[in-house]
């Protein structure tokens, strides 16, 4: 009669929230097909919200599922974390600090915020700003942005396109290219079974992973393989141009998930521009398969493996380096690496020869040598933990301390790697110590510039001779004329003319390393500028006056 009525008694409103499942189908007036096919009720796969549905939706629902159907409402639970402003405080109009997302996405596009969370991992509470998002994208949109530039630019220039009927079998391949295909073999596989697990972050940082692999060795390490003044073609450089696209097209594929309006991009350049029965969409495309070729070939594994140790040394050389202001351009006489086979278990030494001149490269030192002994390059000093050690000692850490001290400290550093423990003697007992306990530090001897990670060590010897100095000077000429080339806007096939001034030291680098810097530089005339320096830029090298003009050859 139109009269309306309280209701005393009112039930929980997450009641209805906990209801979702059946009451959405009408259940239990209809539908039970829908809801409990069988008469077994039907979980979700999964469910997302943030944590704070932890005592909400996430537990009515199990409730009222156990309670009403003796099962669980959902098989996994993707909990996300709060969202909070730049410098983590809650988001407010109070505090004026919300953040439109709507005006993130216009200034860095939605694939970049999308992978700022991914990366960042969704699951834990994240600051967020236009900045961070633009910092993360630094991590795989503009890699491979650069990769697909890289290979663009090349294979228009040799008018590359793909032939599967004149592929290069894998084992006629270089070593850099069954690297970097047994690497995307490995991530496709081990991204496949994270994605599955429903895991998110894990597999955003093995791609970042993946693609500073590709962007900063292989692409890096490939380069002249890819150019030829001459425009020559060899099977070389059709392998190097086949793995490269391999790679991108699978990657493109394997970003999809994460980032798809970027592996739309890929889909379009690399496949549908020369293949138009090639499905409209990357994510109508299937997920990229593995060929398992580090399951079935051993070598392979070890090319990887030899790869991956080749990484580490040359991480270390340059942080020797950086650490004794040896510039990265500056050839050195030698680098010794120290690979003990007890950290090992195996003598490494046959694995790094095969990668022995990208290490001679890479290192840019005249020879390599391989020792096992560090107490021939560095000290030992071993100190303890106080964190740790201060917990369980209390008043006799100062004699720990002492006597750790006065102990020779290489062979307590020698007894720790192969036992994994020492023992001193403390007040007339016998006192064993493990790693976390103490602090091992490595104090370098004199002439000597290394750096380790704990397993291994490289030391470069820092002694320059007046030939290694002139080498030095030459690729700063280099870098100096290729970074002039790419202010001036010119193509990569442009020969050059060079105008400059130098002081005698500097020509004389120059004349002894003329041929190389002509054929890194495609400079086909050298002209002294005598008085007439007008218009030449000036670029010291080593604290000597160098100035120089280039201009497009005709």
């Amino acid at each position: 009669n139109g009269v309306f009525r309280r209701v005393d008694d009112v039930i929980d409103a997450w009641y209805d929230s906990g209801a979702m499942p059946f009451a959405q189908h009408h259940y239990p007036f209809e539908n039970l097909e829908k809801v409990a096919p069988g008469g077994h009720f039907r979980a979700a796969d999964f469910i997302s919200e943030a944590i704070d549905q932890t005592r909400g939706w996430f537990y009515t629902l199990h409730v009222l599922a156990c309670a009403l159907f003796d099962s669980v409402a959902f098989e996994h639970c993707i909990v996300m974390g709060h969202v909070n402003d730049d410098q983590g405080r809650k988001m407010s109009k109070r505090l004026g600090n919300v953040v439109d997302p709507m005006g993130v996405i216009a200034e860095t596009g939605a694939d970049a915020m999308r992978w700022y969370f991914y990366v960042n991992d969704p699951e834990q509470t994240s600051r967020f700003s236009s900045k961070l998002v633009r910092e993360a994208a630094q991590g795989l949109q503009l890699p491979v942005w650069n990769a697909l530039s890289f290979f663009t630019i090349y294979a228009n220039l040799d008018g590359w396109v793909p032939r599967p009927e004149g592929a290069i079998p894998f084992s006629e391949r270089a070593d850099l290219d069954r690297w970097i295909l047994a690497r995307l073999d490995d991530e496709v596989e081990k991204i496949a079974l994270l994605l599955e697990g429903y895991r998110i972050a894990e597999p955003a940082r093995r791609l970042e992973a993946f693609v500073d692999d590709l962007n900063n060795w292989y692409i890096r390490r490939s380069r002249d393989r890819f150019w030829s003044a001459s425009g020559e073609k060899s099977s070389d450089k059709e392998a190097a141009y086949q793995t490269l696209y391999e790679v991108l097209t699978k990657l493109a594929r394997l970003i999809a998930p994460f980032t798809p309006f970027l592996a739309e991009t890929l889909h379009e350049h690399l496949v549908r521009s020369v293949n138009t029965d090639a499905p409209a969409s990357v994510h109508l495309e299937n997920w990229p398969g593995t060929t398992g070729i580090l399951e079935r070939d051993r070598e392979v594994l070890a090319l990887v493996g030899a790869m991956g140790l080749a990484k580490r040394l040359v991480g270390l050389g340059r942080v020797a380096r950086a650490e004794h202001n040896l510039k990265n351009r500056q050839p050195l006489a030698s680098a010794t690496l120290v690979l003990a086979p007890e950290i090992f278990g195996v003598d490494v030494r046959p694995q790094l020869e095969r990668v022995r001149g990208l290490v001679l490269d890479e290192l840019n030192v005249k020879d390599v040598f391989f020792a096992e002994r560090r107490g021939d390059f560095v000290t030992h000093e071993v100190r303890p933990n106080f964190r740790v050690l201060g917990k369980k000692l209390g008043g006799r850490m100062k004699a720990a301390q002492a006597a750790l001290l006065a102990s020779d400290g290489d062979a307590l550093a020698e007894l720790l790697a192969r036992d994994g423990r020492i023992v001193i003697q403390l007040e007339g007992e016998a006192l064993e110590l493990l790693p976390e306990d103490l602090e091992v530090r490595l104090i370098e001897k004199a002439g000597m510039a290394t750096a380790n990670d704990g397993e291994l060590l490289v030391a470069l010897d820092p002694e320059l001779t007046p030939d290694l100095i002139a080498e030095g000077r030459a690729r700063e000429v280099v870098n100096r004329l290729q970074t002039a080339r790419k202010d001036a806007g010119l193509d990569y096939a442009d020969r050059i003319r060079v105008r400059y001034n130098a002081v005698p030291e500097l020509e004389a680098a120059i004349a002894a390393h003329r041929d190389w810097i002509s054929g890194e530089t495609l400079a086909v005339e050298w002209l002294g500028a005598g008085d007439a320096a007008d218009g030449l830029a000036s670029a010291p090298i080593d604290d000597l006056s160098f100035a120089f003009a280039i201009a497009r050859a005709s």
